[in-house]
């Protein structure tokens, strides 16, 4: 069996294992989920994004869905991942499909499944889905039903949506100027139909489904054109989504990147000290632990979960999560969706940008100045899967007294293997969306990060 679901649904390479073959499979499993679905008789939405064949592996999809007897309203033209979300809940359908590897490399595709309340689905949906692997034929004749599949405008939809939840006039009134790098992904065309054209310059907010040769992630070993694109036109603020726009970056002004962990913690910090609002707070294994001292503060229960959206999305689907959030870039405000959605948390930040009349980098200040200066990188290591595991069974022991030189204070193996040290962590885990070993870093000083990123990577 060829298709396997792993952190954020179904990854492979296309035309190696991502063929029509195999996602008949996926699909005819993910059918026979939604077709025991409560809301059954609603159908299904399927969106794909712009990589190489998303649009026909996405009608594909809805033509087997459609020969199951499900009702599908397929995207009309490509759009993000959490218009999808938004799609599913808002009109309360049994689930959605998108048709995207996110922010892989170009040469692969994937299949995310979305619940119906608008959020990755969770653990046990998807090990219910793959239970039905085994008990599809490979071999079935998929006779698609045109009159079940409805073309729909779901970025349209989308973008009305944020007009409605998102104080725009102010952001339009302010005059921010605003760079937005799409990276060819399924964010273009959203920033511009919000803001006229004196407000917003677009970067690489075309179709390529190369993506000009680099990952469509939004950190700092993929923007560094974008960085010089961005100094050149002395833009106020960017936004940086990646393929599917559900993860962001930014740039301040000054053009430095701002990583996610910040952009979580200035908005937990403003939703709880600006707008007085209270919850509870998810985030991943991975995220900073800045997240731990402003919910200590402010008296906020904190839940820590295993890497995936998808188990922070369940949770803000059953408790009153206030926000919720993980290491890549994904963060998600439930009374908005609880997806990660990297177009509404960069309007967020514009909006608060404009409120406060202040500069992202004065943003970020006010948060050192609270909770102290921290700084974050992850190294990604293409390593043989010999060293890979050597370096994972060391880590897994628990047992390393110190990193780097600094004596190790805390173990803890949640979703891989982190440790603690005055001042900051470590966490090695192998990725679960491609064959790769990731080293996570957090410490008070931007040295500190570099040289445990250096020990870590020899530790075999």
């Amino acid at each position: 069996m060829q298709v396997k679901f792993g952190t954020d649904g179904w990854r492979a390479i296309i035309a190696k294992d991502y063929t029509f073959d195999n996602l008949k499979l996926a699909a005819l499993a993910s059918a026979r989920y939604f077709l025991n679905h409560p809301l059954k008789a609603k159908g299904v939405c399927i969106g794909y994004d712009t990589r190489f064949m998303s649009k026909e592996f996405a009608r594909y999809t809805a033509e087997v869905f459609s020969s199951q007897g499900l009702r599908v309203f397929l995207a009309d033209s490509f759009a993000s991942t959490p218009a999808v979300s938004l799609y599913t809940k808002a009109k309360q359908l049994a689930g959605g499909i998108v048709i995207t590897a996110s922010h892989n490399p170009a040469i692969y595709n994937g299949f995310k499944v979305k619940a119906s309340y608008g959020g990755p689905a969770s653990p046990e949906v998807i090990s219910e889905i793959e239970s039905y692997l085994p008990l599809v034929d490979p071999a079935a004749d998929i006779k698609a039903d045109p009159k079940l599949i409805e073309p729909v405008d779901m970025k349209g939809f989308y973008v009305n949506y944020l007009e409605a939840h998102i104080d725009l006039k102010l952001i339009r009134q302010s005059r921010i100027k605003i760079a937005h790098n799409a990276m060819y992904g399924a964010g273009q065309d959203i920033i511009t139909r919000l803001f006229d054209e004196s407000m917003v310059n677009c970067y690489h907010c075309s179709q390529n489904p190369g993506f000009g040769g680099i990952n469509p992630e939004p950190i700092p070993p993929y923007i560094e054109e974008f960085v010089e694109f961005f100094r050149e036109v002395e833009t106020d603020v960017a936004i940086i989504n990646d393929g599917d726009a559900d993860r962001i970056g930014m740039l301040d002004e000054k053009g430095e990147f701002v990583d996610s962990h910040k952009l979580f913690a200035i908005i937990l910090k403003d939703l709880v000290e600006e707008k007085h609002q209270h919850g509870e707070v998810a985030k991943t294994f991975a995220l900073t632990d800045v997240i731990d001292r402003i919910c200590k503060k402010h008296g906020l229960m904190m839940h820590e979960l295993p890497v995936g959206f998808k188990y922070v999305s369940t949770l803000m689907a059953t408790r009153d999560i206030l926000i919720g959030g993980e290491e890549s870039g994904g963060i998600g405000i439930t009374a908005f969706l609880p997806e990660r959605d990297g177009i509404y948390i960069g309007l967020l930040i514009l909006e608060m940008m404009a409120r406060k009349e202040k500069t992202l980098s004065q943003l970020v200040q006010e948060l050192y100045d609270e909770y102290g200066f921290f700084a974050y990188r992850r190294l990604d290591l293409h390593v043989s899967d010999v060293k890979k595991q050597a370096i994972i069974d060391k880590a897994a022991t628990g047992t390393l007294p110190s990193i780097a030189g600094y004596p190790v204070v805390k173990f803890s193996d949640l979703d891989g293997y982190k440790y603690h040290f005055e001042g900051g962590w470590m966490l090695i885990r192998p990725s679960g969306t491609e064959p790769i070993l990731r080293i996570y870093c957090e410490a008070d000083s931007r040295e500190k990060v570099e040289k445990v990123l250096a020990f870590t990577s020899k530790l075999a």
